[in-house]
């Protein structure tokens, strides 16, 4: 409920996956500031500069983090003087028709957290710009395309990133899933991606998969005990926070607030839908707050899911018998023989197979779809987790062979893409809907339109 209220650190959607463009890379996607409409001016959405934003990897299984990417932002307003985001058409980043804009810091922490609390950090990359808002046609006459590709930054490293607005990638009929799971399919109405044309602001890196294992080369293959790591990503703030009055005369853009004091964590996500439907009201503050090694508390919940009951209650869908182990295997401890670390620490985290390929035919259902490319061994874009965790809830996986039958294996709300095609390279994610061609007002028609440095260590 608290984070709901603070939309800049409110993380929405994580991916994590082997980059089909660079097989011997990663991908790690964290998606922030949910419901973003494309004609949202004058002040359009943008990265909070008093939020710290993190990639958190565990590559040992013993639910710490071993890695954290970490990005600060700080924003230019370049002429107080008018009230436009840009003053004329933006023909690149460095455009000086560009009023508003974002810079960043990249940077590793590095150190086993149960034996090193206070980690060494590094800068990685300074001053790199976000993409703007795809403010609208007219602002980029040669494409916004041309513009955002501008912020992909390739780092010596092998490290790419970008960070910037995009097409939000969730698809889901959200208002029948939360309208007592009454989707609009069940209903005799055509499914809608209640997400269409909306858009969201997006993390991305393309790591080397050596950078992220333990013994900082490629794994010898998916059972390598060095193969699999564990992902979520997480949001931060300080404890105080200062509001000053600025009403009377004064300098331009007077500072109305300041913050102070260690760094709190105020949002986590890692395996999709957790904290939106597994962990129930009285718990999700505390889960946004929480370490993975924290996380036997929330057991009970994975256990015996709200969802099950609901299914079977409202759907009279027959589900497996309580305690679940198998949803503990699914989000708690990882898929033996395929992503589950040695010696694991049962913790949520998104667990992924470094050693396994990208697939050349991948199935929107992930593993239930005969794919271990996907969901959920990481996820990608594609993978319909929303289809995919109402069938494993209902018991239809091969933990619980004699669920997996109808209609527990073909639940789903008939949501099966997102509004616009993925990207075949970094960042995956396509343009941001402009006002033009948004397509959030026709109920989630397709959308033809898309596009037109510091180190911060953290004390517990």
């Amino acid at each position: 409920p608290f984070i709901s209220l603070d939309q800049p650190a409110d993380a929405t959607d994580l991916y994590a996956f082997v980059s089909p463009d660079r097989p011997d890379t990663v991908t790690l996607l964290a998606n922030y500031i949910p419901f973003q409409l494309p004609a949202s001016g004058p002040n359009f959405y943008r990265f909070g500069d008093d939020v710290l934003y993190e990639f958190n990897i565990d590559n040992n299984g013993d639910a710490r983090d071993d890695l954290t990417f970490q990005f600060r932002f700080r924003t230019v307003f370049n002429n107080g003087d008018t009230f436009l985001y840009n003053t004329g058409p933006i023909t690149s980043l460095d455009d000086p028709d560009l009023n508003q804009e974002q810079f960043y810091s990249l940077s590793l922490l590095e150190g086993d957290t149960q034996n090193s609390p206070q980690r060494q950090g590094r800068v990685l990359a300074d001053n790199l710009q976000v993409a703007p808002y795809n403010v609208g046609p007219a602002s980029y006459p040669n494409g916004y395309r041309t513009v955002a590709n501008q912020a992909i930054y390739p780092l010596d490293n092998g490290i790419k990133v970008f960070t910037g607005p995009r097409d939000d990638p969730f698809f889901i009929d959200l208002g029948g899933a939360f309208d007592l799971l009454q989707f609009r399919a069940l209903q005799g109405l055509p499914p809608v991606d209640d997400l269409a044309g909306l858009n969201v602001h997006t993390l991305a890196l393309q790591v080397p998969i050596a950078m992220l294992t333990r013994s900082g080369a490629l794994p010898s293959g998916p059972k390598d005990p060095n193969a699999i790591i564990g992902v979520r990503t997480t949001s931060y703030r300080q404890t105080t926070s200062v509001l000053r009055p600025v009403g009377g005369p004064g300098p331009a853009f007077p500072q109305v607030r300041s913050s102070e004091g260690p760094w709190v964590q105020i949002s986590r996500l890692d395996n999709p839908l957790v904290n939106e439907v597994v962990i129930p009201l009285r718990d999700k503050d505390r889960w946004n707050g929480s370490l993975p090694i924290n996380d036997a508390q929330f057991l009970r919940y994975v256990q015996d899911p709200e969802l099950a009951r609901l299914l079977n209650g409202i759907l009279d869908v027959d589900v497996p018998p309580t305690p679940r182990a198998d949803l503990v295997a699914i989000f708690l401890t990882g898929i033996p023989d395929l992503n589950q670390p040695a010696n694991v620490t049962p913790s949520s985290q998104l667990r992924l197979n470094l050693a396994i390929p990208p697939s050349a035919n991948p199935s929107r259902l992930g593993i239930l779809g005969g794919d271990n490319a996907g969901f959920p061994n990481g996820r990608r874009p594609l993978d319909d987790v929303v289809d995919i965790e109402l069938r494993a809830v209902a018991g239809a996986t091969p933990f619980t062979p004699t669920f997996n039958r109808a209609p527990n294996n073909t639940l789903g709300d008939m949501v099966n893409a997102n509004d616009v095609a993925f990207l075949n390279v970094f960042p995956f994610l396509n343009a941001p809907h402009d006002y033009a061609g948004a397509s959030y007002r026709a109920s989630g028609m397709p959308n033809t339109g898309a596009g037109g440095a510091k180190t911060t260590p953290r004390r517990r």
